[in-house]
């Protein structure tokens, strides 16, 4: 897969465009920020004088109403959460679209499950940075970048892969590579992963892991230590240089409970289950699922977040933290910092 870098990048396709992003959470600050540090024309669309109004105005930042800012941009960036997106477009954006508009996303979910569908005379297109908007920004202010992913949905203009990599390049992006892929490949390898692996996999593994401890009459203090705490460290090896690095500084009897037990855990059972998962996105019954949650108050929602929050190893943690100082310190140096 050949990887798009600052060479590739063709600036004169955005030349003197402005660009609007509507929503001004994670994302939006961080994409906004860089943006106009890189010398974009860049106006934000938020609920006129809320929180976020005020806060891009702090930020030095023109800010309008979302209504205002989709009709003077010529490439309108959708940063507000999934669920929002929709309403949005249809009140406030879709209204204000002119012929050669480029609509970008960081995620596909909207466009890929059909909530939105902008006009044929448009572009559509995504960029997807591979992190968090607090680790956009900062990245950016060092100099560096975030790896990104792109994609087209529509190509009206016949200029909607390099008006996107532009914008890429104006977060950052293409300091350090942006890799092409479609919008199906993106929304439901980055479903798949939150729901099998990252969120909803490692949470239940700790969590059967900690109940099988204690159901045999281990102390919860030490099945969290065991089963939470040292998880980030053995994160951290993996992040920092996969499989090889981890194996390289754990223990040979961890290394040997790996290979020896780790099958024994993620079987193939574990895996048919991993396969339904990845049907219900690819045939659109978890979108279908999730919107309707939505549209009906999100009951079951709140029902099992709170059956989440209040196991038994979140009053553990939590005692246990308290005498960590050390993540406190590190809490508040995030906040400090901001999410983007």
């Amino acid at each position: 897969m050949k990887i798009q870098t600052d060479e590739n990048v063709n600036l004169e396709v955005l030349k003197n465009d402005t660009v609007a992003i509507i929503g001004y959470g994670s994302q939006g600050r961080a994409h906004a920020r860089n943006l106009h540090d890189s010398g974009f024309n860049v106006i934000v669309g938020v609920r006129e004088n809320g929180p976020s109004w005020k806060q891009a105005q702090a930020d030095g930042l023109n800010v309008a109403t979302p209504e205002e800012a989709a009709r003077k941009g010529r490439l309108i960036a959708m940063l507000v959460p999934d669920m929002a997106q929709e309403k949005l477009f249809e009140e406030a954006v879709r209204p204000g679209l002119k012929e050669g508009d480029t609509l970008l996303f960081a995620h596909g979910f909207t466009v890929y499950y059909d909530r939105i569908k902008s006009p044929a005379n448009t572009d559509v297109v995504l960029i997807a940075p591979k992190g968090p908007g607090g680790l956009v920004r900062r990245e950016f202010e060092r100099g560096r970048g975030v790896p990104c992913l792109r994609a087209v949905y529509q190509d009206f203009t016949g200029k909607a892969a390099d008006k996107a990599l532009t914008y890429a390049h104006g977060i950052g992006g293409t300091r350090a590579g942006v890799l092409d892929t479609t919008f199906a490949e993106e929304t439901e390898t980055d479903l798949f992963g939150e729901q099998a692996v990252l969120c909803g996999g490692v949470t239940e593994l700790i969590l059967q892991g900690y109940e099988t401890l204690t159901e045999a009459g281990y102390q919860p203090e030490v099945a969290y230590f065991e089963c939470m705490h040292e998880l980030k460290l053995i994160v951290d090896l993996l992040h920092e240089g996969g499989l090889a690095r981890m194996h390289k500084f754990v223990s040979e009897t961890a290394k040997y409970g790996d290979l020896v037990s780790g099958p024994r855990i993620i079987n193939d059972e574990t895996r048919a289950r991993m396969r339904d998962v990845l049907k219900d996105i690819r045939n659109g019954v978890f979108a279908k699922n999730w919107v309707l949650e939505n549209q009906t108050g999100k009951i079951q929602y709140h029902k099992l977040l709170e059956k989440d929050l209040s196991h038994s190893i979140e009053t553990v943690g939590q005692k246990l933290r308290a005498r960590m100082p050390w993540l406190d310190d590190k809490s508040n140096a995030t906040k400090k910092k901001g999410s983007g």
